[in-house]
């Protein structure tokens, strides 16, 4: 049962470390987001920022050891997904949560035929026989948009293409027509053209199924085009979240900031890339203050010594800053200066 205001997903505070020679690594630490029935949430932040941490930990696939879910809430339909046992997760997993990985190679069995790997989710969760479970491999491979899908089904996965193997990982992730589908970096490592279409596809089977996205990525572009709302993430931490249209208009942290400079801008002049000086921290041993701080162009005392609050900007619009509502000020100032 869902939640009465549709609220399919609930992330509470969720805590995921790893225990490592170097200590311990707080990957995911106190994140919280919610998303809405028929939704897209993006997830952005640079490598390291806890992106596929917080999602592995969604649908409980962080190894342990050496991970471990620490703390936190995953309530998914009404439900709180680290309350249940592993069997109980396991019929959740793939029936009405299903996952798109990023490197289709390493997802794919290389010994398996695809029409094997695709007809084993149905037959586990949807009760197919074996001649159902075939037709519906068929048909999951012609919706998404692979030519001659019966004979396609039965090759391997070192005879299509990476692009075609990340088509494959949809149709398997979407055979059951889950409630959730978390895409991580869905077009890592292909061409711009083949990405577009990836996009596209992801786009058109969400509108005709109904289904719910949590798409990772680190392109911004991506996520204008693509989502309702997004979370920014830093160390660990949710550092900004927001509507898309109001987070790429205003944002109100100086690291989204810094996030939205550093896309290249085909209608400037030519010129040298922005990029965020230094680098992200070392999750293991954070310093005291905002982690953001050694990186920060407009930091202060107060960032280095203290941690920033959680800043409501406005009735969806939160920052992690201590000047969070200065940033959000200038932002509307450049806006409306821009019109």
């Amino acid at each position: 049962m869902s939640n009465n205001n549709g609220t399919l997903l609930e992330v509470k505070n969720l805590r995921t470390y790893f225990e490592t020679e170097d200590g311990t690594v707080k990957a995911v630490d106190g994140v919280s987001f919610a998303l809405q029935r028929g939704e897209t949430l993006g997830i952005v932040g640079e490598s390291g920022s806890g992106k596929s941490v917080t999602n592995l930990s969604i649908i409980r696939l962080v190894p342990n050891p050496p991970g471990r879910i620490a703390g936190g809430e995953i309530v998914f339909a009404g439900q709180d997904l680290l309350q249940l046992t592993e069997e109980e997760v396991r019929q959740i997993r793939g029936r009405r949560i299903s996952m798109i990985f990023q490197d289709p190679m390493t997802s794919l069995n290389p010994f398996m035929k695809i029409s094997r790997q695709l007809m084993e989710m149905t037959r586990l969760h949807l009760g197919h026989n074996k001649a159902q479970a075939y037709e519906h491999a068929v048909k999951m491979l012609e919706m998404v948009g692979i030519p001659d899908a019966r004979a396609r089904v039965e090759d391997y996965p070192h005879e299509f293409s990476g692009g075609m193997r990340q088509r494959v990982m949809i149709a398997m992730a979407l055979s059951c027509e889950p409630e959730l589908l978390i895409a991580d970096e869905p077009t890592t490592a292909l061409d711009v053209t083949i990405q577009a279409q990836i996009l596209e596809l992801i786009k058109k089977l969400k509108q005709r199924t109904g289904t719910s996205v949590i798409l990772i990525t680190h392109d911004l572009g991506v996520v204008a085009g693509m989502t309702d709302h997004v979370v920014v993430m830093y160390a660990g931490k949710v550092f900004e979240r927001a509507p898309t249209r109001e987070l790429f208009a205003l944002p109100g942290n100086p690291y989204t900031r810094g996030l939205l400079r550093s896309v290249p801008d085909p209608t400037a002049e030519q010129g040298k890339l922005y990029q965020i000086p230094g680098l992200p921290p070392d999750v293991a041993h954070l310093k005291p203050g905002c982690p953001f701080a050694p990186r920060c162009d407009r930091v202060a005392e107060i960032c280095r010594q203290e941690f920033p609050p959680f800043v409501q900007l406005n009735a969806e619009h939160y920052s992690l800053c201590h000047f969070a509502a200065e940033v959000y000020r200038e932002s509307q100032k450049e806006s409306s200066t821009s019109l």
